[in-house]
């Protein structure tokens, strides 16, 4: 017979109920306001360059949250 550690009720219970812990918001309302306003003026000052149709769609959705 193999040696295995018993399981107490109390480690039962802590399998039980432990649940994930809920995530916290990383950006709050105003970092958004921020980030829209650098990408404005990135838009601005990088207008010729490839990338500056991902940077605009960005923008607008960042305009949904705002």
């Amino acid at each position: 017979m193999l040696n295995q550690p018993k399981q107490t009720s109390q480690t039962a219970e802590t399998f039980k109920s432990a649940e994930p812990q809920r995530s916290r918001a990383v950006f709050c309302q105003e970092d958004f306001e921020l980030i829209r306003t650098a990408i404005s003026q990135y838009l601005q000052q990088n207008g010729d360059r490839p990338d500056w149709a991902k940077y605009s769609n960005l923008y607008h959705r960042l305009g949904r949250l705002v």
